[in-house]
């Protein structure tokens, strides 16, 4: 085999494993939606060791009634923060009118005291099924700049990497002719 041959083959089967990890990248950030599960990034390290800074969480929806003790949930702490923490106990607070309102006191596993509010059965966005180490980061990088526009850049990079042969690739049996 001459020499392009051999760099065309090696370029192939380099592009084609590339194309493969982006393929479960995006299988793993993204099909999983169609399932119902949202993700979410663990930026800190209060869930240690049972979620690693990093880690991508999925999370699926699940009814407030049927969560107890020692579950871990998902939730809003406030309209710009979402926490994943342990119920550490079920709280049923009752109004002045006899309204029954489930709560739920929450803590960290590498926190020593619980969460400060108890967090409201509304707030609850779901319980986490699994996680995947470090994606996380990944994740979180290419959602803001300059994370995307770099992701952007290399995905043109890949497509071009992957069809540019097919257009600069002479016929076989084929010659230039001069005229």
């Amino acid at each position: 085999m001459d020499k392009k041959r051999v760099i065309r083959r090696y370029w192939g089967i380099f592009t084609t494993i590339i194309v493969g990890i982006v393929l479960v990248l995006a299988v793993l950030l993204v099909i999983f939606r169609l399932f119902g599960y949202e993700i979410y990034t663990v930026m800190s390290g209060s869930m240690e060791p049972t979620y690693h800074v990093g880690s991508l969480i999925y999370v699926k929806k699940v009814d407030a009634g049927t969560l107890e003790k020692g579950d871990v949930v998902t939730f809003m702490a406030d309209e710009d923060t979402v926490v994943t923490h342990r119920i550490d106990e079920v709280v049923t607070e009752t109004s002045e009118d006899g309204t029954e309102t489930l709560k739920f006191r929450t803590k960290g596993d590498a926190n020593d005291t619980a969460d400060g509010k108890l967090v409201h059965y509304k707030n609850v966005l779901g319980r986490p099924d699994f996680s995947i180490p470090l994606l996380g980061y990944l994740a979180f990088y290419i959602q803001r700049p300059p994370g995307i526009y770099i992701a952007l850049v290399v995905g043109t990079l890949l497509l071009a990497a992957v069809f540019l042969p097919m257009f600069t690739k002479k016929k076989e049996g084929t010659r230039d002719k001069k005229k």
